[in-house]
């Protein structure tokens, strides 16, 4: 006894859809973290706060260390005089609840910058 179209169509989707689903699953059960394929070459060029960590700290931490907040970050004092705790922060792994910044991470290139800066002497410009 034989199958029908319809019985033979219908396997054939099935497989199909099978060994489809089983390459999306192979693909998509990547083990590697985020830390393992961030670029995380060390700085070797001089380091300042004007060029280099104030952008960083503009477009992540301002948003809840404004001026009128608990650790405002604003100004090059600000951010020069708090760098340990910046640093200290900053570099919690994930899922610590003190991380910062709140929500997300820093790329391992900007960790290296406010890491190289305060080694250069927290030069402002």
């Amino acid at each position: 006894m034989g199958l029908t179209f319809t019985e033979f169509f219908n396997m054939r989707k099935l497989t199909y859809l099978s060994i489809v689903s089983a390459v999306v699953m192979l693909v998509a059960c990547e083990s590697r973290t985020y830390e393992e394929i961030s670029d995380n070459t060390p700085i070797t060029v001089p380091v300042n706060y004007t060029q280099d960590v104030k952008p960083i700290v503009d477009n992540n931490c301002i948003g809840c260390h404004s001026a009128g907040s608990f650790k405002p970050l604003v100004t090059y004092d600000q951010v020069k005089n708090n760098i340990d705790g910046i640093l200290d922060r900053i570099q919690r792994p994930n899922g610590d609840p003190l991380k910062m910044p709140k929500g997300g991470s820093l790329s391992a290139t900007q960790i290296n910058i406010f890491t190289k800066w305060k080694a250069d002497g927290l030069t402002e410009n």
